[in-house]
């Protein structure tokens, strides 16, 4: 099964998006560069938030990602993950935004394989804010195969 086949099963949909101030996803080479992502879900983990609910704002980040990809390649198929950036709104003390962006992580895994296409380089960062009070912000970079 595909990776873009295994989305549809997840029920993720790709539609067209409107072109917006950035470029949400930019093709450079053979990498896809993604802009930052932000998850519907506001708030601070650490202040509110579990670490359940910021690992369902990170996969929202990755889905909204895929979406990006797709839109601006035509398909998610054919691409090997390289690198995430996850940044986490949470608090001084905590530190657990590893386990926070593991949401964006293991549905890249899923879709492209934990032991393959879908193994990446990743970063997870604390920030004390992020844009409109965002729980969550992915970025992400694609190589095609």
């Amino acid at each position: 099964m595909t990776p873009e086949e295994k989305a549809l099963e997840l029920g993720i949909t790709f539609e067209k998006q409107e072109p917006g101030y950035l470029n949400l996803c930019i093709r450079t080479g053979n990498l896809l560069m993604t802009s930052g992502h932000v998850s519907d879900i506001k708030g601070k983990l650490g202040d509110g938030l579990t670490v359940e609910q910021g690992y369902a704002a990170a996969r929202e980040c990755a889905v909204k990602i895929l979406q990006s990809v797709h839109n601006s390649h035509g398909t998610i198929n054919g691409l090997r993950v390289i690198k995430l950036l996850g940044c986490v709104n949470s608090t001084l003390d905590f530190t657990d935004q590893h386990l926070v962006v593991n949401g964006a992580s293991d549905l890249l895994h899923e879709l492209y394989g934990k032991d393959g296409d879908g193994f990446h380089a990743r970063s997870a960062l604390g920030f004390a804010a992020l844009p409109t009070g965002v729980a969550v912000e992915v970025e992400a970079i694609f190589e095609i195969l």
